[in-house]
């Protein structure tokens, strides 16, 4: 009885602060509760017995996405200009009323589409939990994301990237100082926080196989302990060292493009991996992407290529003899 008021009361104040993080004039105050709104997502995937996506909707929906906008927040007003333009009345009236419009027809789809979904609907949930045992790992999830549908998963970290890859070629990354003289505080929490999450990241790893847990929400945990190392100034010596960082980046879709090629010649069939050894094709190409996960979440934070690299040298001695 007190789970089923819980539920009641978290449903509307859901839906209360994505309203308010939509609306709030305040940017700052709107991001902050967009944060608050992704730890409310998480309790709720929690009660859905959804702790995989609980996980990755804390760390990642709150925790990283809402770093990444407090630091284009950041960004956004330091380029302000003095003298900014203002929008006529009547196109901000018509601005909020196509948002408006637009924002009722996409909830207008998305109830029929819960409408119309059957009262008993007939998947495969028997039939993969059937041979749950030959895809070498007991956790459900692990085994749809790298069994059933690896091909998605192979995209997914494709996607990532991408995402990375674009983000670096449009600017500069900008690291903090790395004067922590007057930030004691900062440095005696960066001195617990970072090897907790580090182990953190690889217990994760490892309890995907037979728990909720994975690469990705690993990889989640390794992106925030490398923000909070970019924001304490600690990892100058780190981002530096280009030609690592964009192994790490690669490592993920490589490892994983070289599974699909071996099992290929060893079954005939892409990521259909030998009979008993499931598990451990599974932990390699996870613990691959774990790594390129990681950095490419935390990466994301800087906003842009790393200078000072290797690579970034052979830019300007090239910008220079041209």
């Amino acid at each position: 009885m007190i789970l089923q008021i819980f539920d009641w009361v978290l449903l509307p104040v859901i839906v209360a602060l994505a309203w308010r993080s939509l609306n709030d004039r305040d940017l700052f105050r709107a991001v902050i509760k967009f944060i608050a709104l992704g730890l409310l997502l998480a309790v709720a995937w929690v009660r859905l017995r959804a702790p995989d996506v609980a996980l990755a909707e804390a760390a990642v929906g709150s925790g990283l996405t809402g770093a990444l906008i407090l630091s284009a927040l950041v960004r956004m007003r330091r380029r302000e200009q003095a003298a900014t333009s203002e929008a006529t009345g009547g196109i901000e009236v018509m601005r909020r009323v196509s948002i408006g419009i637009l924002s009722l027809a996409l909830f207008a789809a998305l109830c029929w589409a819960v409408v119309a979904l059957p009262a008993r609907p007939t998947g495969l949930t028997e039939a993969s939990l059937a041979r749950l045992s030959e895809s070498g790992v007991t956790n459900p999830v692990t085994a749809v994301l790298l069994n059933y549908r690896g091909y998605d998963t192979l995209l997914e970290v494709g996607v990532l990237l991408l995402a990375i890859i674009g983000v670096w070629s449009l600017r500069r990354g900008e690291l903090p100082a790395a004067d922590l003289s007057d930030r004691p505080l900062l440095l005696s929490l960066l001195r617990v926080v970072l090897p907790v999450l580090v182990l953190a990241a690889g217990y994760m790893l490892w309890i995907g196989a037979f728990a909720p847990g994975g690469a990705f929400q690993g990889g989640a945990l390794l992106g925030g302990a490398l923000v909070l190392l970019m924001l304490g100034g600690l990892a100058r010596r780190v981002v530096n060292r280009s030609r690592l960082l964009r192994a790490g980046l690669v490592l993920g879709v490589l490892v994983f493009a070289m599974v699909c090629a071996i099992t290929l010649l060893l079954t005939g069939g892409f990521l259909q991996y030998p009979s008993g050894s499931g598990g451990a094709w599974i932990m390699v190409i996870e613990s691959a992407a774990l790594i390129s996960i990681g950095l490419t979440l935390g990466l994301l934070y800087l906003g842009g290529r790393p200078t000072g690299g290797q690579g970034d040298s052979a830019d300007r001695s090239s910008s220079d003899h041209a």
